[in-house]
């Protein structure tokens, strides 16, 4: 397990690993508008942190950003879980990961946590935010205050919005949303909500309607926090590739443009929600799209 730190300013940043390893998506399925050659014509660089050339499959990757800022530890996206059922998800289905150990790694249990920061609901940014309790879901951080955009929260309520059969989201409102709301840890936002002087949360809709990054701004330097509005380095090279999970294609578009535009005007660290080796990136401008400029001083995963 590697656990490794950057500071951005007064804020310091620790990747949480979940999981990191082969998987059997390919290419094709995630991201049906790429241009496929393109993925072996750059193994160079792709493989094997994004892209297993040998195979044609993504690598797989879950972590979790803790970050201290101001006294407070505040955990972003919570990966899978554990002992999830996932019927049209199974490769998200009955974890038993070490989440929880690489947590205490590094000095932290679970009642440490004072902010949760979900950025978007889907069934891999959720899944620790209850554990398995006897046969009941509980929160897994007592003391948290979970944050999650209004809309998401609404989005994929089952009794609000049923889902389609088959969804790969199946489960997930009940087992990793609602318990949590139902002890009264949930707070609901919309547009931007303040965590505090050197941290802001904007909603960026598109890949979900309640798709939200977090920005940091600390004695003049600058992240940002952008959940699956970039999946792969491919839509870095190519911003007009959606995943197949985009729920609003246009959108979803225009916010990667936009944000990946500021990040190289302003040289803000990009922390995606699933890359590979150092995981977070700076990027510039290149014609029409753009091109990874250095990687953060964290270890390869």
């Amino acid at each position: 397990m590697t656990t490794d730190t950057v500071t951005i300013g007064d804020v310091e940043i620790t990747r949480i690993q979940e999981y990191a390893g082969p998987s059997l998506a390919v290419p094709a399925k995630l991201f049906p508008d790429s241009d496929l050659s393109y993925w072996h014509d750059n193994a160079d660089w792709l493989s094997p942190d994004f892209f297993d050339a040998g195979t044609g499959t993504l690598r797989s990757v879950l972590h979790s950003w803790l970050i201290r800022s101001q006294g407070r530890l505040i955990l972003l996206d919570t990966g899978a879980g554990n002992d999830k059922e996932r019927p049209y998800a199974s490769v998200y289905g009955h974890h038993r990961t070490g989440y929880l150990e690489n947590l205490a790694a590094v000095g932290v249990a679970p009642d440490d946590i004072d902010v949760v920061v979900n950025t978007h609901l889907h069934v891999d940014h959720v899944g620790w935010n209850t554990r398995l309790d006897g046969r009941s879901w509980v929160p897994t951080f007592p003391n948290a205050e979970y944050l999650m955009t209004s809309e998401d929260f609404e989005f994929w309520n089952p009794l609000l919005h049923p889902r389609e059969p088959g969804d790969g989201n199946q489960n997930v409102y009940e087992d990793s949303v609602a318990p949590v709301h139902e002890a009264g840890l949930v707070h609901l936002w919309s547009g931007r909500h303040r965590l505090d002087d050197d941290l802001v949360l904007e909603a960026t809709p598109g890949h979900t309607p309640g798709s939200a990054i977090l920005r940091i701004e600390s004695r003049g330097q600058g992240a940002l926090f952008v959940g699956d509005i970039l999946h792969s380095p491919v839509q870095v090279a190519a911003p007009d590739v959606n995943s197949c999970y985009c729920e609003d294609p246009v959108q979803a578009r225009a916010q990667r443009r936009r944000l990946l535009g500021e990040a190289s005007e302003r040289n803000l660290l990009v922390f995606p929600g699933h890359f590979g080796g150092p995981s977070a990136c700076r990027v510039a401008a290149d014609a029409n799209a753009f091109v990874i400029t250095d990687w953060a001083d964290l270890a390869r995963i």
